[in-house]
């Protein structure tokens, strides 16, 4: 098992989910919305995660592509509404025009709307039903407003108060690291786990997710928008305080290898191979892109 082999895994799963529609189809211009935006590439760390885990947890992950796929359908539409005009307002995704720049902002609501829904039916026929309740549970909670929702309630709020580390972590927590959370504990889901490796599962994501979003930070100040396939300085131009404006970028940095160990010591419950899920965090917490 390796990163290319996942990835590619999770990309003919996905187009396999998500075929492309009839032309004179009436839902053909939202289901060709909804592949633009989720066969435009990207990183795949979510479903990634899903699969590693599940194989960490001793089963086969081709078991677990369902769930990967559910997770990532989540995530893309998170990214869809999070561009558009009414949130970010960005322009770039994935180093091209965003969902609402290319099919108008009506369409990508809609296209945000039915890979909302296509993950649940994804997550859902999954062969066991109960691993797929306990899945879809699983991914209905962190994905909510108690979850990644919330985080974005957060983000909107934010700017009529000051801002601390304290609600940048709150913010991040639901934002970023629920969505993680959800991708590691779905994998020991599809392998039968018990709460013990969900527990630790759920500690890897949080070092996981905080670090990749203060790294992702970093990245919105020093990173270079062409390798990114996204704008840069979008923090700084909205007047949105972040850990590099708070702490700087060496004390940032120093925040994701600290968080980057912490990942890396949950790992230890696990008796399997742990090598490729230490090695993916580490990587993470030094990328340019």
């Amino acid at each position: 098992m390796n990163e290319t082999m996942l990835r590619e895994a999770v990309e003919r799963a996905l187009k396999a989910t998500l075929p492309a529609p009839e032309p004179d189809s009436p839902s053909a211009p939202v289901a060709e919305a909804m592949r633009y935006s989720l066969l435009a590439g990207g990183k795949r760390v979510r479903p990634m995660l899903t699969l590693a885990f599940c194989a960490l947890c001793g089963e086969d992950w081709h078991s677990a592509l369902p769930f990967a796929c559910g997770v990532e359908m989540v995530h893309t539409y998170s990214l869809i509404h999070d561009d558009l005009p009414c949130m970010d307002d960005d322009s770039l995704r994935r180093g091209r025009p965003t969902c609402h720049k290319v099919y108008g902002e009506a369409m990508a609501l809609l296209a945000g709307d039915g890979l909302l829904t296509q993950a649940f039916e994804t997550v859902l026929a999954f062969p066991d039903p109960v691993k797929a309740a306990a899945a879809a549970k699983c991914l209905a909670g962190l994905a909510g407003y108690q979850g990644m929702v919330g985080g974005q309630c957060i983000d909107l709020s934010a700017g009529g108060q000051e801002v601390t580390i304290g609600l940048l972590k709150e913010m991040d927590q639901g934002k970023t690291v629920a969505l993680i959370d959800a991708a590691c504990r779905m994998g020991c889901i599809a392998a039968g786990a018990g709460e013990a490796q969900l527990a630790a599962a759920s500690r890897y994501a949080q070092g996981v997710g905080m670090a990749f979003q203060i790294r992702d930070d970093i990245l919105d100040v020093l990173g270079d928008a062409e390798t990114l396939g996204k704008n840069t300085g979008m923090d700084a131009a909205r007047d949105k305080r972040n850990y590099v404006s708070l702490l700087g970028v060496e004390t940032a940095q120093e925040l994701v290898e600290s968080y980057t160990g912490q990942a890396v010591d949950a790992l230890g419950i696990f008796p399997q191979d742990q090598s490729f899920l230490a090695e993916l965090a580490q990587a993470l917490a030094n990328r340019d892109s």
